[in-house]
């Protein structure tokens, strides 16, 4: 279950039977678990629910709760000296080009930001015990201002955890009862502003994300689901119920990962070298580069200017979907986003009030979708959508309908490209050599648009398009991760030492049949950044990780160094595979009758054509463009100039047969 800023999307699939369901449902904003039961009741029967194993779940409450800054009351603990570490920052502008930038406002308050007295070092040895009266008077100033969560971080308690978690006691003591998050249970690495607004963001979030968890299993329970409920993390894979609950950080960015897993799994499949994944959604364009089947797995990522210390798919996103509204600026220039109608009121095409032109809106006056109903029971009006494009027309200098609706699509696929050069050639890597994975409910629409802005000459649209992230979810296995902080030199004592840490990190991720996997964050000496190594523990020796991190030096940068290296972070993941034979889910019949030709306008003719339009279960050998292939989740639009065939897979495989 994928819940998608405008549409919820499920995938439901019996392993035993083979058995496929999907269901799209608008998205409920104000409350997301409606959209959620929404689509199960539309999709799943009793009986059938009831059989469930695994309820897998991506959701976008806690990056909800951050984006609009709706969450906890939270009151921070920290060491005397550091109260300002929120606001100090790094010092540094997003953006060093704008003169009036500002960082955003933390998230604590300075009120709420009280100070204790303690000092640990950064080896771990006490250099002043905590003072007691001082969490005592912390937790009377939090009382009188109606704290709802808090937030301790100590300096060095990666090192040495004793007082962050005796301040924690005495805090319930005084009679606190509300969520408390210590910063070495949630992060465990140095690095004072980045684990101090992990900690709280943990604590903001969790207000919201608990509760909304729990309502969900509730009414899930309601309906006769006997199963587990698991919820994806912003590193891939899993987490449970209560786990998730209690680290709500780790869900940030579960929805848009989940696509990204899908596709790196589907590229595996097909032996795919590279692969870009590209999710055109009803808010946003997400994409992310798979290499060798591979996520791009960071270990720091960001959401609204605030750094966070957890595991991180990058997934990049810009405004660019389907609700993406179309205006004339100030100086009369056409542009796109990032504001969107999002699922509230949506298109204006879809009659639910939007009265604002969208690329939707364009897409369909250009019959890039096919006219009439699509999921969740809405139906299109084309006279809507050119209604509110014309208005465009005056003010940018455009001439008529048609050519508003062809610069609104082709800017928002401009804008799509530039994300995916972001990942891409950002990176030394050339995306004309890559393979486009075009899916969510738009993606398919603009496979050839962004073949063309990329010169890439193959285009894959897996089965069930449309609800492809939700298809990564049932793919997902459920893991446990955690981190510490150990600055050495990776010399012959090191790897036995690190041994040593991983077997204490995973007593806390214990999982009957997990797989343990070990990495380390490794620099040279004098470096401050670092690059994140596989370590087979027991097997490696100091030469051959030494080997592996020249390697990705290498690649990374383009040079290597003889300095000597040196460890700087242990990490520990524990997996578990829930289905280790876990086939592409098929997409199931379109269930509609053959729609024979369509008005399409053709980007490459620059000019309209009458277009076959063919069900995606219909297509029999290789059809050249332009035509339209439908199916129940999404629509594939196949322009002159390209060819498109049914590969053994269940994908489409959309291939280039000249250039523009």
């Amino acid at each position: 279950m994928d819940v998608g800023g405008t549409f919820t999307d499920l995938v439901l699939h019996d392993a035993a039977t083979g058995e496929i369901r999907v269901a799209k449902q608008p998205t409920t904003p104000s409350a997301p678990e409606r959209g959620v039961l929404a689509a199960v009741d539309a999709a799943v029967p009793q009986d059938l629910l009831a059989r469930c194993r695994h309820f897998v779940h991506g959701t976008t409450v806690g990056l909800n709760a951050l984006l609009e800054r709706r969450g906890a009351t939270v009151g921070l603990i920290t060491t005397a000296g550091f109260r300002d570490v929120l606001e100090i920052r790094r010092g540094d502008r997003d953006d060093p080009y704008d003169l009036f930038w500002t960082p955003p406002p933390p998230l604590v308050p300075r009120r709420l930001r009280l100070e204790v007295t303690e000092r640990v070092a950064a080896d771990g040895s006490v250099v002043r015990d905590l003072e007691p009266e001082d969490v005592r008077r912390a937790a009377e100033v939090f009382a009188a201002e109606g704290v709802d969560a808090v937030a301790i971080v100590l300096v060095n308690s990666y090192a040495n955890p004793a007082h962050e978690a005796r301040a924690a006691e005495l805090l319930r003591q005084a009679g606190f009862a509300g969520p408390v998050s210590l910063s070495h249970e949630v992060s465990g690495e140095y690095r004072e502003y980045e684990r101090t607004c992990t900690t709280v963001v943990d604590a903001f979030v969790r207000h919201r994300m608990g509760p909304y968890l729990h309502n969900l299993d509730r009414e899930l329970r309601a309906r006769g689901f006997a199963g587990e409920l698991l919820v994806t993390r912003s590193g891939g894979g899993a987490l449970a119920l209560a786990e998730a609950a209690a680290r709500p950080f780790e869900t940030i960015l579960s929805g848009p990962v989940a696509g990204a897993a899908a596709t790196a799994r589907l590229a595996a499949s097909l032996g795919l070298g590279t692969a870009v994944a590209a999710d055109v959604g009803g808010t946003s364009f997400d994409t992310a580069l798979i290499e060798d089947g591979r996520l791009p797995l960071l270990y720091q990522g960001e959401v609204v200017g605030l750094p966070l210390q957890s595991p991180w798919v990058d997934v990049r996103s810009v405004g660019a979907g389907g609700g993406s509204v179309a205006y004339a600026d100030a100086g009369g220039l056409l542009r796109v986003g990032p504001r969107s109608a999002g699922a509230d009121p949506g298109p204006a095409c879809y009659q639910r009030g939007g009265t604002e032109p969208t690329v939707t809106d364009a897409a369909l006056h250009l019959g890039m979708i096919p006219r009439g109903h699509i999921s969740g029971g809405i139906e299109l009006s084309e006279d809507t959508a050119a209604r509110v494009l014309a208005p465009l027309a005056g003010p940018t200098g455009i001439d008529g309908v048609d050519a508003v609706a062809v610069g609104v699509v082709r800017i928002a696929a401009a804008h799509m490209a530039q994300a995916v050069r972001g990942v891409t050639v950002e990176r030394g890597v050339d995306p004309r050599g890559a393979a486009v994975v075009a899916f969510g409910g738009a993606g398919p629409v603009f496979g050839c648009l962004l073949a063309d802005e990329l010169d890439v000459d193959t285009v894959v649209v897996p089965p069930n398009a449309g609800n492809f992230s939700a298809v990564g979810l049932v793919q997902a296995d459920i893991v446990r991760s955690a981190a510490r902080t150990m600055v050495r030199p990776l010399d012959d004592e090191a790897l036995p030492l690190v041994e040593r840490v991983t077997e204490t990190l995973f007593e806390r991720l214990a999982q009957p049949g997990a797989v343990r996997e070990v990495d380390l964050d490794l620099r040279h000496r004098g470096q401050e950044h670092t690059l994140t190594i596989p370590v087979r523990l027991g097997e490696d020796d100091p030469a051959a990780v030494s080997a592996r991190f020249s390697e990705a030096y290498h690649r990374a940068f383009g040079h290597t160094l003889p300095d000597p290296l040196e460890i700087v972070t242990v990490r520990a993941t524990s997996r578990v595979v829930l289905d280790a034979d876990r086939p592409m889910v098929p997409a199931p019949p379109s269930g509609e009758g053959g729609r024979g030709t369509t008005r399409l306008w053709s980007f490459r003719r620059g000019a309209w054509t009458e277009a076959p339009v063919v069900r995606r279960e219909d297509l029999d050998g290789v059809a050249e463009g332009p035509l339209l292939v439908v199916e129940p989740t999404a629509t594939t639009y196949v322009d002159a100039g390209f060819a498109v065939e049914a590969h053994e897979s269940g994908c489409l495989m959309i291939t280039r047969k000249d250039r523009p």
